[in-house]
Parts: structure tokens; C-alpha cells; sequence
């Protein structure tokens, strides 16, 4: 075959797997790939970092041969080498797309899960900017980032749910019945879902379907606006003619109007077969500063928590962050000890991993040599925080309580004011406002709808009693340490 011929299949199998795994996961790990030479069925590719090397030969090497195969029939088997400079390349993935600057290819790719992602800031300004927001008959939405879709989005046991039940939803039709709406996710920050919303977003801009994503801040102020200048029911109809409403942040809704506004917009919408998709960073219930009809509409739908990264993901995501650096910096190499350390000692979230690779990427600039575990630890020390308390919730103290002293939840909830249930009413109330954030209200509400004003007199009451009972107090440490523990 001529070196021609074999150029043309080369860039046809580069756009074939190109359509088969997206653009963002091409770009991330395919765009440097080249094409060395094609000898005795064998097609010899070439890389230029060991990381990426061995993530293609694990993921991918079965799909690459057989889009490869397909344009040239006479490759059987393939072989991926690291770069040689006496080897002059057929032709790079890159040239594909007319370029082969690849700096300006590889961030502009969504980066493989989690919300963050790492920035090359030599690149031009063009380069860097988002996605102009989601827009649905002028109504303007949030900016979106091309980046944050479901292919680069790494899925493990914490996450699972809530990636199916988004992709449920934007691979959904206009006319179809709606499993949920609205569908409400919720995680810490640095879990993913803002990534989930904006993927969500972009697929069902994709289909066709009208969709906005807003966050909060933008909602407050799209209201707001339109009451100044009087088009608050031109603003009140485009949003509520709109087939998916994506919010982000919904903690941060305030204001009885605004609050007033959002709970008419998703019933409008709900009622009208249309799908609604929330993001908090906690559960419909726990949201104070919310009206009780709002919260009671949220969780009317599925609500789905992403729950903390387990080990494996976060090890994934490190190797992730780890493939994108190289692109800014391709001497960059960390060995598997090193990114199994990273993964098992910060627990916290994505943007922590992303700050962990920045500063191993800086400080094997400076020292110029590999990173040992022993120089990781010392680069990321800052990062390392001590395990946070467990977060209590107040159903667990009342279970727990009620448990302990032989009655039901249901009476700690009810009206009863009989002393054995007052006691551990009291109890439990105190304990929901020293071991949560909740406020006085809240924690009324909790408990059965009591004014805040019983809470504050229980806690009261429990202190005095603590003062003068040594043995309540050595009760109540023992409550704490099994709520905590």
C-alpha cells in the first residue's frame, strides 16, 4: 500500500473512533497518537508519555484495532511504543482536525470527571472561555463549559445513581412520560454536580429540546431584572415554555418572592409534563432557608446524593489529572506509588486532587526528578486534612435516644407530655443543636413542628440538669461519642 493510501486510511480510522468515542475523550487521549508504520500486519503507533501508553493499552486497544482495521484491512494486531525522535510519524491524530498544536485542543476537552479541572494558562483567551449559556427563546442562561459532559465524567459506587438517573433524563423525548421530575441531586462540593448538570445540559441541547441551565444567582437575578423593568411576565412565560429547567446551587435561593416565583415556575412546569433537574449540597429537608412547600416539591421527585469518592475513583481521577498535566508539561511522569498515595490520602474531593497534581507538577519542575512518595507527601502536606467529624443527622439522634430510653420516635414527635417521653424529647433536642448545624427552627420543625422557642427552653433545661446529674452528663458524652464515632 502507498504512503499515501495508508495516510487516507489512518485519517479515516481517526475520525471513525473519533465518532465512537466523542470528541472529549479523543481529544483527552487520543489527539498525540501517531502513526509510525504498518509492517507485516502490524500498525506501530507512537505516544510520548508512559502514562499515556499504558491507559490506551488498558482501555481502549480493543476499539482502536478495530477502527484501525476497518479503514486498513491488512493491520491485525497493533503495537504502541513511546516516541522516537529517529522515527518520523505517517501521520498525528491531531492533523485530523487541521492543527497540531495540541495545547489548544487538549483543555478545551471536558477533563475526565469531577468539577475542576487543570488550566493551561498559555494558551489564547479564545481557548479558555466558556460556552456562551444555555438559551431557550432569549431567555439567557448560565454559561456553560464545554468541557463538563457525560463522556468525561468517571462513574464509581459514589456516583453511580445519580449518572444513570441524569442520563435517563437527557436522553429522554418530548411526549415521553417522565419518570421523575424533578430530579435532585445533592453532594458536598468538589463530588460532580455542577459536572452532571452542565453534561446534562449539553446532551439535551444536543437532542434538540429547549433547556436552560441556571444557577441560583442568575434565576435571583433574571427575576429581579424583570421586575425593574416591568417584563416580569414575558420573563415568567419564556421560563415556563421551556422543555428541561436545570438550577444549580438552589441553597443559595433567597427572598420570600423569589422563593414565591421558583415554586410557582415548578409547578407550572411539572404539571405540564416537563422535566426539572436541581442540584444542592444537601437534601431537599435540611434546606432552612427555604418555604416548606418548596422543600416539600423538591423532594417529590428522586433525590440522589453523590456521596464521597471511594479510593478507586479517586485513584482514576488522579491518573486523569495526571494525563492532562503532561500535555502542559510532557516530562511530567508519576509513578503508580506515587498516585496511589495522592488517592488514599486525600479524601476530601476532586478540586483537592486537582491541587495535589498542580503542586506535584510544580515541584518536579523546580527539583527537576520524579516524584518519590516521601517528596509527594512533602508537596501536598497542606492538602492532607485531618478526617472532619461525622455528619450527624437528627433522625439518628432521635432513633438512638428513643432507643435508649424505651419509647418510640413517633412519641418523641408526638404531643405527648408525659415524663417519659418529655425527658428523652428533651435529650434529643439538645443534642440536634449540639451536634448539628441546624437552627432552632429547623430543629422544630423536626420534631414534630415545635415552636423554636421549646427548643431553646429544652436545651436549657438539659444543661442545668447536666450541671447538677453527673450521671446525665456521662450519659450525654455517651450519646455523643456513638452519634460521632
Amino acid at each position: 500500500m502507498t504512503r499515501g493510501l495508508t495516510n487516507e486510511g489512518w485519517t479515516n480510522a481517526c475520525r471513525r473512533l473519533r465518532a465512537n468515542v466523542g470528541d472529549a475523550v479523543f481529544n483527552a487521549w487520543f489527539a498525540r497518537l501517531e502513526l509510525v508504520s504498518i509492517e507485516s500486519g502490524v500498525a506501530s503507533l507512537s505516544v510520548p508519555t508512559t502514562f499515556l501508553k499504558t491507559w490506551i493499552q488498558s482501555h481502549y486497544m480493543d476499539r482502536l484495532l478495530s477502527v484501525v482495521s476497518a479503514e486498513l484491512p491488512e493491520v491485525s494486531r497493533l503495537a504502541i511504543t513511546l516516541r522516537s525522535s529517529t522515527r518520523a510519524p505517517v501521520l498525528p491524530i491531531a492533523a485530523v482536525e487541521g492543527t497540531t498544536d495540541y495545547r489548544a485542543t487538549a483543555f478545551d476537552a471536558a477533563t475526565p470527571s469531577g468539577e475542576t479541572f487543570v488550566q493551561d494558562n498559555r494558551r489564547p483567551a479564545r481557548h479558555r472561555e466558556k460556552d456562551a449559556g444555555t438559551t431557550a427563546d432569549g431567555l439567557g442562561g448560565s454559561p456553560l463549559d464545554r468541557r463538563l459532559t457525560f463522556g468525561t465524567f468517571l462513574v464509581g459506587r459514589s456516583n453511580q445513581l445519580a449518572q444513570v438517573a441524569a442520563e435517563r433524563v437527557a436522553n429522554a423525548r418530548n411526549g415521553d412520560m417522565l419518570l421523575y421530575s424533578p430530579l435532585y441531586i445533592h453532594a458536598a462540593v468538589g463530588l460532580g454536580k455542577t459536572h452532571l448538570l452542565q453534561a446534562t445540559a449539553h446532551a439535551v441541547a444536543e437532542s434538540g429540546r429547549r433547556v436552560i441551565y441556571l444557577t441560583a444567582e442568575k434565576f435571583m437575578y433574571g427575576f429581579v431584572a424583570s421586575l425593574k423593568a416591568q417584563t416580569a411576565i414575558a420573563f415568567k412565560e419564556k421560563l415556563r415554555a421551556i422543555d428541561v429547567l436545570i438550577i444549580d446551587d438552589v441553597q443559595f435561593l433567597q427572598g420570600k418572592s423569589i422563593q414565591t416565583e421558583f415554586c410557582h415556575t415548578l409547578n407550572a412546569l411539572i404539571d405540564d409534563g416537563r422535566q426539572v433537574v436541581i442540584a444542592a449540597d444537601r437534601p431537599p429537608s435540611e434546606l432552612d432557608t427555604l418555604e416548606e412547600r418548596v422543600r416539600s416539591r423538591l423532594a417529590g421527585g428522586l433525590c440522589v446524593e453523590i456521596e464521597p469518592l471511594d479510593e478507586t475513583l479517586r485513584q482514576r481521577i488522579v491518573e486523569a489529572r495526571v494525563a492532562i498535566a503532561q500535555m502542559v508539561q510532557p516530562g511530567f511522569e508519576i509513578s503508580p506509588a506515587v498516585v496511589a498515595y495522592v488517592a488514599r490520602a486525600i479524601t476530601t474531593n476532586g478540586r483537592d486532587l486537582d491541587g495535589a497534581v498542580n503542586r506535584l507538577m510544580a515541584h518536579a519542575t523546580l527539583n527537576a526528578k520524579p516524584h518519590t512518595v516521601e517528596s509527594a507527601e512533602a508537596a501536598i502536606r497542606d492538602l492532607i486534612r485531618t478526617r472532619e467529624p461525622k455528619r450527624v443527622k437528627i433522625e439518628d439522634i432521635q432513633k438512638l435516644v428513643a432507643s435508649h430510653y424505651n419509647v418510640s420516635r413517633a412519641d418523641i414527635l408526638s404531643s405527648r407530655r408525659t415524663a417519659t417521653v418529655v425527658r428523652p424529647r428533651q435529650i434529643a433536642m439538645y443534642l440536634s443543636k449540639a451536634l448539628t448545624p441546624r437552627s432552632l427552627p429547623e430543629i422544630g420543625r423536626r420534631f414534630g413542628g415545635r415552636d423554636h422557642t421549646t427548643v431553646l427552653h429544652a436545651v436549657r433545661k438539659i444543661e442545668n440538669l447536666c450541671s447538677a446529674e453527673a450521671a446525665l452528663a456521662e450519659e450525654l458524652e455517651l450519646f455523643k461519642r456513638l452519634l460521632q464515632d
